[in-house]
């Protein structure tokens, strides 16, 4: 299966949508705009584990890395709880995990 970064983001943002659900309007800013600045490494994190430049391990450790990034920003500027921001971080994560699974043939 091919894998598309904008797919796959519209996808991350609609994760984190669900998940913070009534206070969308507050993490939306944030959400957006991590998604918008970090595309490119998000892209280039999943090509890299698609031609097998990366190990699963540390494919694991840089989305890691994106989804602490991500939480703390959606902390900062939102007004959730710190467990709220984890979910939605993680859920935004998730999303990609599988899309590029899904890419690989579901190997992951």
């Amino acid at each position: 299966m091919k894998f598309d970064i904008n797919e796959v983001i519209a996808q991350m943002s609609g994760a984190v949508k669900d998940t913070v659900s009534e206070n969308w309007s507050d993490a939306k800013s944030a959400t957006s705009q991590f998604l918008t600045n970090r595309k490119e490494r998000l892209a280039l994190i999943a090509e890299l584990r698609l031609t097998g430049d990366l190990t699963q391990e540390k494919f694991e450790s840089r989305l890691n890395d994106e989804k602490l990034i991500l939480e703390a920003e959606l902390h900062a500027v939102a007004v959730i709880t710190k467990a709220i921001a984890q979910k939605a971080a993680n859920a935004a994560i998730d999303v990609l995990t599988k899309a590029v699974s899904t890419a690989l043939g579901g190997i992951l």
